[in-house]
């Protein structure tokens, strides 16, 4: 057996999250929050973070400044079982990246000072600890700068071993979607959402663009948000409505659903069965602020998925 179930590469930092400020946010004066949260963040690490919580073994490789930020990030990801051996604490004077995120009614101002996000290389992985995996999982390909130009080599590294791959772009900050393609021709499992599947799809109608991205990818899901997901694995289409719960917080939904959805992938479910746990662990996370905090809590977390399975 594989020492790790999935390896996930990619960014690490907080997130502060500040809920209660007027909009539009007038200039020069000082704007008091109703209440905030400081917590995981990032896409890649929420991903590693609840899959460790849903009982997969994983590990993560990324990059962290020297810096309080950075040991926070760490440590909240070895709290919930990842191996963070992989994460290299740089001492150049880098400085952890962080997200500031301005809840309002219904959208948000996302504020992200990239740092070490931006940094992680090829060097950086260890290819030793990633074949020990059985999947490979990345996060966030437009942020990582210095990764990108040799995602390529990481995938048919990860290939030649006898890895499977998933990837979720999330968005391209110069919607410019370089390089898509030439990579989703390596992944075994696309984990869009809507906007991003219509966009590298080159349509506005999402059935036929997770038509044209299954014709690629051998299993694609596209996250739908309050509409649930839609997964097309060859001509094997299904449309799985989302779980209804009080929303208290959406940051890092479309991440928890990767998660849950991975998790059952490893283990050989099929489509079905894995956009329903991709639906009901995007549906735990928002009920509690922050992308993990819901995952944090085993009790609530476990009565959560038996209370949602058996409904």
């Amino acid at each position: 057996m594989p020492d790790f179930e999935v390896a996930v590469a990619g960014e690490l930092n907080l997130d502060l999250i500040l809920y209660g400020l007027p909009s539009p946010l007038p200039p020069e004066r000082e704007l008091i929050a109703e209440r905030m949260t400081l917590t995981l963040g990032s896409s890649s690490a929420i991903v590693a973070h609840n899959l460790s919580a849903l009982g997969v073994r994983t590990c993560f490789f990324s990059r962290i400044g020297s810096d309080a930020m950075g040991a926070i990030s760490t440590e909240r990801l070895a709290d919930a079982g990842v191996d963070v051996s992989g994460v290299r604490r740089m001492e150049d004077g880098s400085a952890t990246g962080v997200t500031v995120i301005l809840e309002h009614s219904g959208w948000r101002n996302i504020l992200t000072y990239l740092g070490t996000i931006s940094q992680l290389t090829y060097e950086d992985i260890d290819l030793a600890l990633l074949r020990s995996c059985r999947h490979l999982h990345l996060s966030s390909l437009y942020l990582q700068h210095a990764l990108r130009p040799r995602v390529a080599d990481l995938f048919e590294t990860a290939k030649a071993a006898g890895l499977g791959i998933s990837l979720d772009t999330n968005d391209d900050p110069e919607d410019r979607w370089e390089l898509i393609w030439q990579l989703l021709r390596q992944v075994n499992v696309f984990l869009p959402n809507e906007r991003e599947a219509r966009k590298i799809a080159g349509t506005n109608d999402v059935e036929l663009a997770a038509e044209r991205l299954a014709k690629v990818v051998p299993t694609v899901a596209v996250k739908l948000g309050k509409m649930g997901a839609l997964g097309q694995s060859g001509n094997e289409r299904i449309l799985l409505p989302s779980v209804e719960v009080g929303v208290v917080d959406p940051v890092g939904a479309g991440d928890s659903f990767d998660a849950g959805f991975i998790a059952q992938y490893v283990r050989g479910a099929n489509l079905r069965t894995c956009l329903a746990y991709g639906n009901l662990a995007g549906a735990l996370s928002t009920t509690r602020a922050g992308g993990t905090e819901a995952f944090r809590d085993r009790e609530y977390r476990e009565r959560f998925f038996r209370q949602h399975l058996t409904a």
